[in-house]
């Protein structure tokens, strides 16, 4: 049986009007559920909620949606709001292409409070539908659309015909801002197989030594030496100069295989070689596969501090293969999990509670994680490429961890582990006693450290004061109120800072 395109989301998502235009975009038939719900009961969805209520409508509509998934002929279908109710339904789109438009609570209201829906008369109920059903969305989706629209939806369709082409498995999330939109895709395997599909076939790959040796069909492009200290300028001019001399052309792509280090210093390379050339990113190591790949930051360190040469440069698009993650060392397992807290902290909700519950890395990460963590840091990223406000929530830890890590020297302590030394400092400037305690808990848990003893407190100060993100004479931190409330631009008196950092290196 072919696969049908299933269009799912809360009301206001677009699921009608996208379904029409994604069947034309196909080939296909469209169906939509809810019309044809309707021609089977002989009146409009409202009125018969009212006069038989809603448990004799789900089952009315549960029949009418098992019938559609199991036609022969590959339709896209857009399926009602609570569709995703009934367990058959959810059982039954295992075998399809489920897409879930994600829609805002602002904008579903915006767009449906002066509509007949008869569960859209009450905004507070609408709001508290919305939270509820968000689960069974996300957790049913094989695509994500974030920010749907139909710009969204015109510049996702090649990855969601590629997905129907290939088998089922591969996991997409569509995120786009206000200049750009790309897919991250989740793929077990596909390294081992050698099958970067996201890419173009004449990509020019760029990993490092440790990578190449697991996957050996890499070192046709080009490798660098493993870790942060190669994270220079020196680098990138060699990174720039091999591309020159195999006449590199300009809008072919970069390939950026391997962790934070990798994507970082290929992705800045690529912004710059001949004023900008396209890339993908391929994380191989948990910090860059839930954090780093991610929203166009790339860039080198300085001998000042980390990352002070860099520029913003999206992707074309993130390949992830989750089971890269088994060949890595525990302790960068360990150093990764950091980025991992510090998302879930971010997120707040289902994720920092499946977070806080601890991991054991005797076992392979779960990989809902992974994708939950690159879909917080997207979603932030789509509302703030720039750093302008909000995006600086990702920096929860950093401003200190960073600091930590400069005067440690590069390669001393790993990024992950100076992270969860700033976020324990965070989290005292924060002033949530409670909160501290229980992240500190789950970073020792972890294995990851809180201190970092015999660090000079005054060095550390003067590198938090060259801070990139200072304005003027004031760096401005990211402090935490609960899980899920993060708020940044925070200014802590010199004092109060003096006196978190101490505790973290005396």
């Amino acid at each position: 049986m072919a696969r049908h395109l299933v269009l799912t989301g809360f009301m206001g998502a677009g699921k009608s009007s996208s379904a029409t235009r994604l069947a034309k975009a196909l080939g296909r038939e469209s169906a939509d559920a809810d019309r044809l719900i309707e021609d089977r009961i002989g009146m409009p969805i409202p009125e018969f909620f009212d006069q038989h209520g809603e448990a004799e409508f789900r089952a009315r509509e549960e029949a009418v949606v098992l019938e559609l998934l199991a036609r022969d002929a590959p339709q896209v279908i857009a399926l009602g709001g609570g569709a995703l109710g009934s367990k058959k339904t959810r059982r039954a789109l295992k075998k399809h292409l489920t897409v879930y438009l994600e829609v805002a609570a602002d904008d579903a209201w915006a767009r449906v409070r002066k509509s007949n829906r008869p569960l859209a008369r009450d905004e507070e109920a609408f709001r508290a539908l919305y939270a509820e059903r968000a689960p069974a969305y996300e957790d049913s989706a094989d695509a994500i659309v974030a920010n749907s629209g139909s710009s969204a939806m015109r510049e996702a369709l090649p990855l969601l015909r590629e997905l129907l082409a290939r088998p089922a498995g591969p996991r997409m999330i569509w995120a786009s801002g206000k200049t750009w939109g790309y897919p991250s895709v989740f793929e077990p395997g596909v390294l081992e197989a050698g099958d970067l599909w996201l890419a173009r076939r004449d990509a020019v790959t760029v990993t490092d030594e440790h990578i190449a040796k697991l996957y050996p069909w890499l070192d046709e492009g080009i490798v660098i030496p493993p870790g942060e200290t190669s994270k220079t300028l020196e680098q990138v001019e060699r990174v720039c100069s091999a591309l020159a001399e195999q006449e590199f052309a300009r809008g072919r792509q970069l390939a950026a295989v391997g962790g934070g280090v990798v994507g970082d210093l290929a992705g800045f390379c690529a912004a710059i070689y001949q004023r900008g050339t396209p890339f993908v990113q391929v994380p191989t190591s948990l910090v860059a596969q839930v954090d780093s790949a991610y929203g166009g930051k790339t860039g080198v360190d300085l001998p000042a501090a980390k990352n002070y040469a860099g520029a913003y440069h999206q992707p074309d698009g993130v390949l992830v293969d989750t089971n890269a993650l088994s060949g890595l060392p525990k302790a960068e397992l360990v150093s990764g999990w950091a980025e991992v807290i510090k998302t879930a902290l971010i997120a707040g909700d289902r994720l920092w509670k499946k977070v806080s519950g601890g991991v054991d890395f005797k076992q392979p990460i779960d990989p809902w994680i992974i994708f939950e963590c690159a879909r917080t840091k997207l979603k932030v990223v789509a509302a703030d490429e720039r750093d302008q406000n909000v995006r600086q929530i990702l920096n929860l830890g950093h401003t200190i961890g960073h600091a930590i890590e400069t005067v440690a020297g590069y390669g001393n302590l790993r990024h992950g582990e100076a992270v969860s030394i700033g976020m324990a400092g965070a989290l005292r400037l924060s002033g949530n006693d409670e909160l501290r305690a229980e992240v500190i808990d789950v970073c020792k848990q972890a294995g990851l450290p809180v201190k970092a003893k015999g660090i000079p407190l005054d060095t550390v100060l003067d590198v938090i004061r060259l801070d990139k993100k200072r304005v003027g004479e004031s760096v401005p931190f990211v402090l935490v109120n609960e899980p899920g409330d993060v708020t940044p631009g925070h200014s802590i008196a010199a004092d109060d800072l003096e006196a978190a950092v101490k505790e973290l290196v005396r």
